[in-house]
């Protein structure tokens, strides 16, 4: 199936259903996986980009795109939900605070040292 426009009342049909289906459901019933890059924004809710313009395409087209027949990147899922004037924005995996950042980064430094101090006394 050849890739086709989507509408801005085709994304909030979509949004709906996903509302009504939850996500695990949504991406399981159409084979989309969890973003890994971007997010659709909505009402404050995140939204997988690539399964929601994947599975807009239905509503005018007949039948939802496939993982496989759409790029959830720039060029495509992304700008064609930009251009319907929805915010898209790039996901934080895992979504942690500031302080949260920087205690893990506090933390990883932390523990190079002490590796780097075990190696080195279990060569001498």
């Amino acid at each position: 199936m050849a890739k086709a426009t989507i509408s801005r009342d085709d994304i909030l049909k979509t949004l709906e259903e996903h509302d009504a289906l939850r996500r695990d459901a949504f991406l399981d019933l159409y084979g989309y996986r969890e973003a890994s890059t971007y997010l659709l924004v909505h009402d404050g809710m995140d939204y997988d980009s690539k399964a929601i313009a994947g599975v807009a395409h239905k509503y005018q087209h007949g039948a939802p795109l496939t993982p496989k027949q759409l790029s959830g990147g720039l060029g495509h899922a992304v700008d064609w939900l930009k251009q319907e004037g929805f915010k898209v924005v790039a996901s934080r995996n895992p979504k942690w605070t500031r302080d949260e950042l920087i205690l893990a980064c506090d933390l990883v430094v932390r523990n190079k040292t002490v590796s780097y101090v075990v190696r080195r006394r279990s060569r001498l």
